[in-house]
């Protein structure tokens, strides 16, 4: 019997080309990938979806809130707004 596969302590990757894809369920505006946190982020909606596994958990319920203030500023010092799937548009 094959042995269970190990986690890795290095965080998921998510297919850019399903960020490419993917909306906000709530108001079906677009997401922002932060790779530190795991996590799907929109602004619009001030939601946080986490992503576990690398499968994005696109469910309100299991949404967090996102404080605009003082994470959008997290985001913006980590210079990742470039990771969202809408920067080439």
């Amino acid at each position: 019997m094959p042995d269970a596969p190990t986690r890795s302590s290095e965080p998921s990757r998510v297919d850019p080309r399903l960020l490419e894809i993917l909306v906000c369920p709530v108001c079906k505006g677009p997401l922002e990938y932060d790779a530190v946190r795991q996590e799907l982020i929109s602004r619009t909606s001030r939601i946080a979806f986490p992503i576990r596994d690398g499968i994005p958990i696109m469910l309100p319920e299991e949404a967090r809130v996102f404080d605009l203030e003082r994470e959008g500023q997290a985001l913006k010092s980590r210079g990742e707004p470039g990771d969202t799937p809408d920067a080439s548009r």
